[in-house]
């Protein structure tokens, strides 16, 4: 069981981040005027880098590829994201929404630190490598 349950971490935070950028592509118009009322420049570059990191981002996740510069790249985005659109305190709704976000980074930090696990593409690659000619020339 404990074999699955980075997978089943990396499942659970990557999928919402997908879901998100995916959410982000059928509403641009929206998305855009939202960053370019925060006062963010260039909006439609903004909008580009969210999608991406997002859903690409959400994407590798869960696929387990290049998880630790993917995760700490989604905990940064995380914690911007927190800062720039859910600092308002007064609003109750966007203090939920940012301390979600640094709860998000927190395990985002913790794939960061423990890498992806079992159920990966990098576990597979690691261990269907062809031996290097090092290895064959010791033995």
């Amino acid at each position: 069981m404990n074999s699955y349950l980075p997978f089943i971490g990396r499942v659970l935070i990557g999928l919402p981040f997908a879901m998100s950028g995916l959410s982000k592509l059928a509403a641009y118009g929206p998305t855009t005027a939202m960053i370019a009322a925060v006062g963010l420049p260039l909006p439609p570059l903004a909008f580009a880098v969210a999608v991406a990191v997002e859903l690409g981002g959400g994407l590798l996740l869960i696929l387990g590829y290049r998880v630790r510069p993917v995760a700490l790249a989604l905990a940064a985005f995380s914690l911007a994201t927190a800062v720039l659109f859910h600092s308002n305190f007064a609003d109750q709704n966007q203090m939920i929404h940012f301390l979600k976000n640094v709860m998000m980074a927190g395990g985002l930090l913790q794939i960061v630190a423990f890498g992806a696990g079992a159920i990966s593409i990098e576990h597979w690659r690691r261990n269907s490598a062809v031996p290097s000619r090092t290895a064959a020339v010791r033995a």
